[in-house]
Parts: C-alpha cells; sequence; structure tokens
C-alpha cells in the first residue's frame, strides 16, 4: 500500500503538470493570434495617416494594449518552454539535478515571491482601474491592467508545474 501510494503521487503530479503545461500552451496561442487584430490597427492606422491624412487615436491605443496583452499572455508560454534569459555561464556545465536543484530553489526563494507580489500588486491596480472604468482613449484601459494579475497567475502555476518537474529530476527521474 505504500508503494501504491507514490504511485498514486506521481499519476497526480503527471497530471497537474500536464493541465498546466496544456493552459500555458493555450494562453501562448492565444497570444499569438493577437498579432492578427494588432496588425490590423497598425494598417487601418497607416493608411488614414498617410493615404487620407486622418490619424487617429484608438488605432495607437489599440495597438499598445493588443501588445500589452500579447506581451504578458506570452509569458507562461515562454517559461514552459524555457525562453527566459538565464546566465549559462556556469549552468551548463552543471549535471541535470544539480540544474535542477538550482531552479527550484530560484523558484521558491526568488520567482515565487516576486510573482505573487505581482499577484497583489496588480490585482490592486486592476480591481481599482475597474471601479473608475479606467479607459485610454475610446478603450477599456482596465481590461489590460486585469491581465496583469492574470499573468501573474499563470506564472505561479507554470512556476509549479517547473518545480515539480525538477522534482522529478532530483529523485532522479525524467523531467
Amino acid at each position: 500500500m505504500g508503494g501504491q501510494g507514490l504511485g498514486d503521487e506521481s499519476v497526480s503530479s503527471n497530471r497537474i503538470v500536464a493541465a498546466i503545461d496544456r493552459l500555458s500552451t493555450a494562453t501562448g496561442w492565444l497570444a499569438g493570434w493577437l498579432i492578427v487584430p494588432m496588425t490590423l490597427g497598425v494598417a487601418y492606422e497607416v493608411v488614414a495617416r498617410y493615404a487620407f491624412n486622418a490619424p487617429t487615436k484608438w488605432a495607437a491605443s489599440l495597438t499598445y494594449m493588443l501588445y500589452g496583452a500579447q506581451f504578458m499572455l506570452a509569458a507562461a508560454y515562454t517559461l514552459l518552454k524555457g525562453g527566459h534569459i538565464r546566465t549559462d555561464v556556469f549552468y551548463e556545465r552543471w549535471s541535470a539535478k544539480t540544474r535542477a536543484i538550482i531552479d527550484a530553489m530560484s523558484y521558491v526563494f526568488f520567482f515565487f515571491p516576486g510573482m505573487l507580489f505581482v499577484l497583489y500588486a496588480g490585482a490592486v491596480m486592476a480591481w481599482e482601474a475597474w471601479e473608475i472604468r479606467e479607459r485610454a482613449g475610446a478603450w477599456p484601459l482596465y481590461a489590460l491592467k486585469a491581465v496583469i494579475p492574470l499573468t501573474a497567475a499563470l506564472l505561479v502555476l507554470q512556476g509549479l508545474s517547473e518545480v515539480i518537474k525538477c522534482a522529478r529530476v532530483i529523485r532522479g527521474g525524467p523531467r
């Protein structure tokens, strides 16, 4: 019965990791598709400004907000794919287990506290923006500000997935 518990833990952690990784992949996919309306907005602005001498304020605000949302929503996917900056001078020379220990400690002592702070501060800021229905020109800025705590929450979840993967390696298993 004791061995069965370890197997259940592994299956459970595999499901958690798979679910979090799917969520990060889905938000990365969504972030990628935000390029379409952003490109259309920029194209409209360029045509309006240079062909008709009729620049708009809304296209610049739309582009700004979509780019911000795209950048933020892609963060968890980028973490999943290992695309964030890392100093590899020593890291690449370490064993997989040493890298996993350093990564896990970095997540616990730096990443999670920082992301939890951004989650809290972002939620406060987003709540205040929603209360006053803050706008940037014609566009609801409160919607963009709501993406900040959402992004922090997605990063915390993906960080949890990464820590579980580190624990696997530390125990001698595959990532």
